[in-house]
């Protein structure tokens, strides 16, 4: 009697990475290992760790940018609309390979925020850089994954990186409803991206924002579409505060 086939072996980190990154900007990621100092993490410079001087000049930045988008002078621009878009963007970044880990490989992507290492450039999603160790072996339930998602991720580094904005001005509310927008977001591109995952994309995004501290942050009505229970703030960047409502505002 011939010995029983061993259990088929997952593609390794690597291809796992490259797969992810092929969705799009705001699933791409590189890897560093820790020992790597923050300016060459990933083998490329620019590399930075998330740090409060970073932050606010990321905020200072995306002020500027989105008064130029409105032909005003910078002090126009609310210091919390400014930190609450650049916000949005950065909980995007962090959730969408983490979501994308989860669905297509059933694996863990999960890192504290002192970890990750960014590129923190205007005009599109800032390059991302997370530890070698971050990507965990694949786990077979679905339920125990996103229960790990949910308490490693966000509420661990998502919830870290909300409190680095609360100093600007923006209510916890309003970050938490980022982080639920973030996590829907991802997940309506994950599930345009690969449509043979979208019912297993829907629901690991359904449970995340049914877990604390995202669980009464955002609703779907009976058509299906998701909407947060908070604003971005991000209409209030154009002049008089005239700005257009996101697709899931809670104003619409």
């Amino acid at each position: 009697m011939s010995a029983p086939a061993p259990p088929p072996v997952g593609p390794g980190p690597g291809a796992v990475i490259e797969e992810i990154t092929a969705l799009g900007p705001f699933f791409a990621l590189e890897a560093h290992g820790p020992a790597e100092p923050a300016s060459s993490a990933a083998g490329g410079p620019g590399w930075q760790p998330v740090s409060a001087p970073l932050l606010a000049d990321r905020v200072t930045a995306v002020r500027r940018w989105l008064a130029d988008a409105g032909g005003q002078p910078a002090e126009a621009v609310e210091l919390r609309v400014a930190a609450s878009v650049a916000h949005l963007g950065l909980a995007a970044r962090l959730v969408s390979p983490a979501l994308a880990a989860a669905v297509l490989f059933g694996r863990p992507l999960l890192f504290t925020l002192s970890q990750v290492r960014w590129q923190p450039v205007l005009g599109g999603p800032a390059p991302l850089s997370l530890p070698t160790g971050a990507l965990g072996e694949p786990r077979p339930g679905a339920e125990s994954l996103a229960g790990l998602l949910a308490t490693g991720l966000v509420s661990g580094a998502l919830e870290e990186l909300a409190s680095c904005f609360e100093r600007f001005g923006v209510s916890r509310h309003i970050l938490r409803g980022n982080t639920a927008s973030a996590v829907n977001g991802a997940a309506v591109t994950l599930g345009r991206t690969r449509p043979q995952h979208a019912s297993r994309t829907s629901v690991f995004a359904a449970s995340l924002l049914a877990s604390p501290p995202l669980d009464g942050e955002s609703a779907t009505d009976a058509a299906g579409v998701f909407r947060r229970r908070s604003c971005c703030l991000i209409y209030r960047a154009a002049p008089g505060a005239q700005g257009a409502l996101c697709g899931d505002c809670a104003l619409r």
